[in-house]
């Protein structure tokens, strides 16, 4: 499908359907919702063969393509990760319906009755890389709260996607509501991504999930609204306070349970008063395989220490690799924070409230922590069933993107007769 005209009559055709899907979504009944989900999840489960089977093909094409391991983790699908994608869909649909929700409701003194009242967003798109997994989170999440979704996965999880994407169709036939509130963009053709990016008017709300140069890309070209974060710089910073245990395991968390998704450490920063503990934890992170990259004063701890370079304190390694850092105090690692962090997450760890408080205080990024992994930066690990995407902007969502994340709001105002003099 390498015509221009072609894509943009593709595009143009899926829009108007999910449009026209989107006007009925918004008034489906929760339990239609939710059967659409649940019948989803037993469609991945009965159809797990031919989803690992196209898995396979992904794995080989990205293989070929040369994608690094970490890449290649998130490609990869296994029996485990796609029950895991089936119990996340039973976990969306086991949440509470946002759409039609009362935020805030008031009287005023004229006897007008005014509601603030959750309403879905309307139609939404979706750009993103390898993870084959988005297809059946964004989807799920999208249609919950009522709005119908356009996916364009990234051409490395072409077939996984299809085969999840098939499911989630299945599921919202069973369940009678329109199978085009929720597709899956049939090309690998990246002319596909420019044509939405154009599409204001049919699409309300873009969310790019993947790397810098797809992100960079969407925020510029976009005539869309964007929900969206560049990199996952995230800091974990060790106060002198800190119990030493805790210190180490959040750590090696931290940067080791997954190294590959935005929530893993990226720049480990310890208060000059708490320089004793940092050799036990760079003993268990260089066991566990990570390469350190210290400042003077950290290679100074430990031979094995490669020197830091000025780019390393702003760089998103998605690798076993952390930059660390002595700092002056919970002060000094809030300006080291300002000046190299991507707004995505950081924690703190420390047994003093005072500086935890002024840590989670001025620490401006969507999310801040107190003796917690940054591992859970993950709308699942919130309790909102899944997410899709982070979003480190200030504008009507930041963090996770959940459910409620995905309405908008109207006011209905009630009254009885009432004219304004």
């Amino acid at each position: 499908m390498d015509d221009v005209r072609q894509i943009a009559s593709l595009m143009a055709d899926m829009g108007a359907r999910a449009r026209a899907a989107a006007k009925g979504l918004a008034l489906a009944p929760t339990a239609a919702k939710d059967a659409a989900l649940n019948n989803a999840a037993g469609a991945l489960r009965a159809h797990t063969d031919v989803i690992l089977a196209a898995n396979e093909k992904d794995m080989a094409f990205g293989r070929d393509k040369g994608l690094s391991g970490a890449m290649l983790d998130r490609l990869m699908l296994d029996r485990a990760r796609i029950e895991s994608i089936a119990k996340s869909l039973e976990d969306i649909a086991a949440l509470p319906d946002p759409v039609g929700g009362v935020i805030a409701e008031w009287d005023r003194p004229n006897g007008l009755h005014i509601a603030r009242v959750r309403v879905p967003l309307g139609v939404i798109g979706v750009i993103y890389e390898s993870r084959p997994n988005v297809t059946a989170d964004a989807g799920a999440l999208c249609l919950k709260a009522g709005n119908a979704v356009i996916l364009r996965g990234g051409s490395e999880s072409f077939h996984s996607s299809d085969a999840i994407h098939a499911c989630l169709v299945e599921g919202l036939e069973k369940a009678g509501l329109p199978k085009d509130a929720v597709q899956l963009v049939p090309t690998r053709d990246r002319a596909a991504v420019g044509e939405m990016l154009t599409m204001s008017g049919v699409i309300d709300i873009i969310v790019p999930r993947g790397g810098r140069s797809l992100v960079e890309r969407v925020q510029k070209e976009s005539r869309v609204p964007v929900f969206a974060h560049l990199e996952g710089i995230c800091h974990v910073y060790i106060d002198a306070a800190a119990d030493p245990r805790q210190a180490l395991e959040i750590t090696v968390n931290a940067k080791m349970r997954r190294t590959g998704i935005c929530g893993s450490a990226e720049t480990l920063l310890v208060d000059r008063k708490a320089e004793a503990m940092l050799p036990a934890i760079l003993d268990a992170l260089i066991e566990k395989g990570c390469e350190i990259r210290g400042d003077k004063d950290v290679q100074a701890m430990d031979p094995r220490v490669k020197p830091a370079t000025a780019a390393d304190w702003d760089t998103e390694y998605l690798d076993a690799i952390l930059s660390v850092k002595i700092v002056d105090g919970v002060g000094g690692a809030i300006e080291h924070i300002a000046a190299h962090s991507s707004g995505h997450t950081e924690s703190i760890v420390t047994e003093d409230e005072a500086a935890a408080q002024k840590f989670l205080t001025e620490v401006d990024s969507a999310i801040v922590m107190h003796n917690a992994s940054t591992q859970f930066a993950d709308g699942g690990e919130f309790g909102m069933g899944a997410e899709i995407g982070i979003a480190t902007g200030r504008i009507h969502a930041r963090g996770p993107v959940g459910l409620e994340q995905l309405t908008s709001f109207k006011y209905q105002v009630r009254g009885s007769g009432q004219t304004r003099p």
